[in-house]
């Protein structure tokens, strides 16, 4: 037999493709399912962006490029986060990305070992708390709160900083709970952060264009005095429906620019040539399909609160950014894991159980309300069905 080396026995896995495997196969058989498992907009990419990858394999753009991106669509993304958050960041710190986990991969691998602590969000994305342990070092889990909005709050998260903290994981708005952190605790952490020079963070901002309710994002990359510390986390999947692209790109310290380079050179070499251009379509086009796309998200993020509420045993707030509800379903007197797995196999609703997301998500469940208004009102129709056919 053969065997990998022991951090491969740590490493975790997202179960949201577990379930999406799961619902497709009972779909193939026959059954009717609603997915409200994945985090994927069920919208297609706009047009004027899948025209602007055709006419850049039309001119022939089809070879390596540098590892860290085409200057082009750098300097786009430069000129866009000094619009959209007043941040002046030189393209030369900026590397395009296949996606959104190989910057946390990168960020994670370049900090974590054991005898070290990284701290991560939690409920949230999965994928930290696995590389944090495929690295050996000990995840550290900040708590967000139903109390809070799943906001995260600054003096606990500073709380928890040890003399062997060497990097924080943080993600505004939020997966899985649709949480967004307010300026004034944001402001708080950053001023808290001054008394721990030597702690890296990592502020993942894939959702920085879903806030709701006229509520601004605050990134990370406005503060100044993060500039030799500060990794940011964003791309294209979510704002321009553009997931299965997998474009990315992240901001880093000069200091570690050129260590994430020869990560890229190891690794994956460069991104794919046509897709930069496109994602220079993106953020240089018209905004007109994503904002369209963003207001069809708040009318359904309304409607399935809404439901969701009058569900017996259930509650759920009102989430301000991403396209997630997290419902608190402690009350019904299932396990949240239970509860999603039934829903799946003898409701045919699709969804993910909290303790999927940390340990801090027992008794929540996450609904994605990225499908149609249709489906997700006949979805959690089924879940109170199910719900009052097996009341505690």
């Amino acid at each position: 037999m053969l065997h990998p080396v022991d951090n491969f026995l740590r490493l975790g896995d997202e179960n949201a493709f577990a379930v999406l495997a799961r619902a497709n196969q009972l779909a193939s058989e026959g059954k009717d399912i609603i997915n409200l498992g994945i985090g994927q907009p069920d919208f297609k990419t706009p047009d004027h962006i899948v025209e602007a990858a055709i006419a850049a394999l039309k001119a022939g753009e089809h070879g390596y490029t540098p590892a860290v991106g085409i200057p082009q669509l750098r300097e786009v993304v430069a000129a866009d986060l000094k619009t959209r958050h007043g941040a002046t960041i030189s393209p030369d710190r900026i590397m395009i990305m296949p996606g959104g986990k190989v910057t946390m991969y990168m960020a994670i691998t370049l900090f974590g070992r054991p005898g070290v602590d990284i701290l991560y969000p939690d409920p949230g994305f999965p994928i930290y708390r696995s590389m944090i342990e495929f690295t050996g070092a000990r995840p550290v889990p900040v708590p967000l709160r139903e109390e809070n909005g799943f906001a995260f709050s600054a003096d606990e998260l500073l709380s928890l900083i040890t003399k062997d903290t060497r990097l924080i994981i943080v993600n505004s708005p939020s997966n899985p709970t649709g949480g967004v952190t307010p300026k004034s605790e944001i402001d708080k952490l950053v001023k808290g952060l001054a008394n721990f020079p030597d702690v890296a963070i990592m502020s993942d901002e894939i959702y920085s264009r879903m806030t709701f309710d006229g509520l601004e994002h605050q990134s990370l990359t406005s503060y100044p005095e993060l500039e030799d510390r500060l990794i940011l986390l964003n791309g294209w999947s979510k704002t321009y429906a553009m997931t299965g692209w997998r474009l990315g790109f992240s901001v880093w310290p000069k200091s570690l620019y050129d260590h994430v380079r020869k990560l890229a050179v190891n690794s994956y070499s460069c991104v794919n040539s046509a897709i930069q251009f496109a994602g220079i379509a993106a953020i240089t086009g018209p905004q007109d399909a994503a904002d369209a796309m963003m207001a069809e998200f708040d009318t359904r993020r309304k409607a399935v609160v809404a439901a969701l509420n009058e569900l017996p045993n259930v509650s759920c707030v009102m989430p301000k950014g991403a396209f997630y509800a997290f419902p608190n379903v402690s009350g019904t007197g299932f396990k949240a894991k239970e509860l999603s797995s039934r829903l799946l196999e003898e409701a045919g609703v699709a969804t993910i159980g909290g303790p999927d997301f940390g340990v801090y998500g027992e008794g929540y469940i996450r609904l994605s309300y990225a499908n149609s208004l249709e489906n997700i009102l006949k979805a959690v129709e089924r879940m109170g069905d199910f719900l009052e056919s097996n009341r505690p």
